[in-house]
């Protein structure tokens, strides 16, 4: 995508900063984008616009400012969410498992979200996941567990934030005297709660603290994008919300994290495709707070980075100097979804499922035997996953009735064989330690341009140029 920017940005990047400080502050936070999570979807993007040998390059791609830093936790060069989050937040290390505190697990570290609203800035954290997961808690919560999402939601509560937008809360129960629900919690703390963007359309005007979740009370995150269905929620849609709120009788200005934190759930998954979708997404999302800085390019900082990169990715593989992008456009949905799918395929019959079956399911999902020419060796694979997925064992619980999984063993196969063909793959179903992207766009993004940095640099260098006295 060009935005044909590049002179004004840098100009605004570069002569600004020494004559003021920004008023809107956006921090955008790519879970688990690594460097060729962003070049690879930059490649399948274009691929599906009919681009042969091209890169359609995301907005925040051709941002003046871009570089790159390291991620290490406190004792592991291999961070998870938690301990990159509060770096990325605070700017100290922890270890990993921990959320918001030092490295005892006990003392707390406040985020630069926080001097924000200290400082008199309205604060928005956002995420395409449970509002209450590593890296929006991060923002706001302090705990040695990062899986305490209960405690940390409560947390929530108390931050006084103006605006949180995600899928849900995780660890929400349902509302009783001895343990009330989070969204209760939430609103006796003041924040008006709208699930879905219809109602918080009608409820923005009177709200004086909003939370904005997915449109289902069940949820702990957005639907992946290649999986979206109309009326579902996106990054993109909570950024506009956010802004339109945070902008809201504020003369200040405002500060707003957001997290495309599902590019990680297919990096764990080894689902390409799924995680160029919600790179694309977020870059969408991004594309938001970049029409907002057109609009006021003397008072906005955008900040662009990863926690961490997951899955490994390689962008080429087998020895052969080509990649074949346009097989990848033959998987229809995400590896969640198909296996979902392969599932009520099972219930329908009662786990006989014959492999004639199959391979028209796996025709219409993965292209093969059409596109995608399998051969005998893949096949062979396809046939054994087939086998274990509808054996009797597998496909049937304990309690007799037909199994429905999100991790069907046929469709890893065909993730495995379609990849093979496309000439992409992964080295770990976890994260990695390579550097992460940093862009910046915007008044004082060439401070970001140092010979070497890292994630704990980006939270102090952002509260020097906002003008978030840490304490």
């Amino acid at each position: 995508m060009k935005y044909m920017l590049a002179a004004m940005l840098l100009f605004s990047a570069g002569a600004l900063s020494a004559k003021t400080q920004p008023k809107y502050v956006f921090y955008f936070i790519g879970d688990g984008m690594g460097l060729n999570q962003v070049l690879g979807a930059e490649i399948y993007k274009a691929n599906a616009d009919g681009k042969s040998l091209e890169y359609e390059l995301f907005s925040f791609a051709e941002f003046p400012v871009n570089t790159y830093a390291t991620s290490k936790s406190a004792l592991t060069y291999v961070t998870d969410s938690s301990a990159a989050g509060t770096a990325l937040a605070s700017g100290h290390k922890t270890v990993n498992s921990m959320l918001g505190v030092k490295e005892d697990g006990v003392t707390p570290v406040n985020s630069i979200a926080y001097y924000a609203k200290k400082a008199g800035y309205k604060v928005g954290v956002t995420s395409t996941v449970g509002v209450n997961h590593a890296t929006p808690g991060s923002f706001y919560g302090h705990n040695k567990n990062r899986s305490a999402y209960y405690e940390i939601g409560l947390q929530l509560a108390e931050s006084d934030f103006d605006f949180f937008g995600a899928g849900g809360f995780l660890g929400e129960v349902e509302d009783s005297a001895e343990k009330p629900s989070l969204a209760n919690v939430a609103r006796k703390a003041g924040y008006t709660v709208a699930w879905g963007k219809e109602q918080y359309d009608r409820t923005k005007g009177a709200a004086e603290k909003m939370i904005l979740f997915q449109d289902d009370s069940t949820a702990t995150s957005l639907p992946y994008a290649i999986d979206r269905k109309e009326g579902d929620l996106t990054l993109a849609q909570i950024v506009e919300s956010a802004i339109e709120f945070l902008s809201k009788d504020n003369k200040k200005g405002f500060f707003l994290m957001a997290e495309g934190g599902m590019i990680d759930y297919a990096g764990h998954d080894n689902d390409v495709v799924t995680s160029y979708e919600e790179t694309i997404d977020f870059a969408e999302a991004i594309d938001v707070a970049v029409e907002f800085y057109r609009q006021h390019p003397k008072e906005t900082l955008i900040v662009v980075t990863a926690d961490h990169e997951t899955g490994g990715l390689a962008l080429g593989t087998a020895g052969q100097y080509e990649l074949n992008y346009d097989l990848l456009h033959c998987q229809k949905g995400s590896k969640d979804a198909i296996s979902l799918a392969l599932g009520e395929l099972r219930v329908q019959n009662e786990n006989k499922v014959s492999w004639e079956q199959v391979k028209g399911f796996l025709k219409e999902n993965f292209g093969f035997w059409d596109k995608i020419q399998p051969t005998m060796k893949q096949e062979i694979k396809l046939m054994e996953a087939y086998d274990m997925s509808f054996s009797r064992r597998f496909g049937m619980g304990r309690d007799g009735r037909v199994a429905v999984t999100t991790d069907e063993p046929v469709v890893l196969a065909a993730l495995g064989v379609l990849y093979e063909h496309a000439l992409v793959s992964f080295s770990s179903g976890g994260h990695t330690g390579v550097f992460v992207p940093v862009y910046a766009i915007g008044v004082g993004a060439d401070k970001f341009m140092r010979g070497s940095l890292d994630n704990t640099d980006l939270p102090k260098i952002i509260a020097e140029l906002a003008g978030y006295p840490i304490e």
